[in-house]
């Protein structure tokens, strides 16, 4: 289990286990982790937890949130990166034992990476959120539930559940196909860009969860929001392209 540390110019106030699946960090009293400064929102962030991930999120602050002393919006937490609030600090441990939620893979090693771990149940699996790497690496992270409002689309009906996979279309690995076989699938480069796909009963949708640049869906750049996919749907994540098609039986 991941904790954190707060502290105020060195030093340590208290420590917060990430033992729930939402933590909330504000000036209000109704937030699990309250920080009376000025400084601080009412409602300033929130830290979803998913099993071994931990996935940090700017409520629309005012004087936003900086991780490792950059300003983040959506952000995949790894062992030792460091929350800045106003002049609150808030480290990130992971337990001992526990690995980081991502590790980086060149694109030849793209197969044996971008699937590792999903939620053990479809409730966990409900939420989620995404975005893409700008180089030739990609990485696989554990299962995400971040922005449930992000993630609130207005969806068709339930329809029986059709087995998915990923084509790569270009690059080293273009031909390879990629089978869906967890609830919710995380990729690109965790600091830089991150991006889900959810199985859902509705169908697959995508999501933004990290970096200053979006996925692309059929030469469209997208929102915060979460998007079906449809068969032979393109995605672009930092240059790499995949098409998105439901398997036949």
């Amino acid at each position: 289990m991941a904790k954190l540390i707060l502290s105020l110019e060195g030093s340590v106030i208290r420590e917060v286990p990430l033992n729930r699946e939402r933590v909330t960090i504000g000036r209000k009293p109704q937030n699990d982790i309250q920080i009376e400064n000025l400084a601080v929102s009412g409602e300033h962030a929130r830290i979803v937890t998913i099993l071994n991930d931990s996935f940090l999120e700017d409520l629309g602050s005012t004087n936003g949130t900086l991780v490792n002393g950059a300003p983040v919006k959506k952000h995949i937490l790894q062992d030792s990166d460091v929350i800045e609030i106003g002049k609150y600090k808030l480290k990130f441990v992971m337990e001992a034992g526990v690995a980081p939620p991502a590790e980086e893979a060149s694109m030849e090693d793209f197969e044996k990476t971008m699937i590792l771990r999903a939620p053990a149940g479809a409730k966990a699996a409900a939420k989620a959120f995404g975005d893409p790497p700008p180089s030739v690496q990609a990485v696989a992270t554990a299962p995400v539930a971040a922005a449930a409002a992000a993630a609130a689309v207005v969806a068709p009906p339930a329809v029986e559940q059709q087995a998915a996979a990923i084509r790569i279309l270009n690059g080293p690995s273009a031909g390879r196909e990629l089978v869906f076989t967890k609830n919710l699938t995380t990729l690109g480069k965790a600091g830089v860009q991150v991006a889900v796909i959810a199985r859902r009963p509705q169908g697959y949708f995508i999501t933004h969860v990290e970096g200053v640049k979006f996925p692309v869906l059929n030469d469209k750049t997208l929102d915060a929001q979460a998007h079906p996919l449809q068969d032979h749907d393109v995605i672009e994540l930092a240059g790499v392209k995949m098409e998105f098609f439901f398997k036949t039986k």
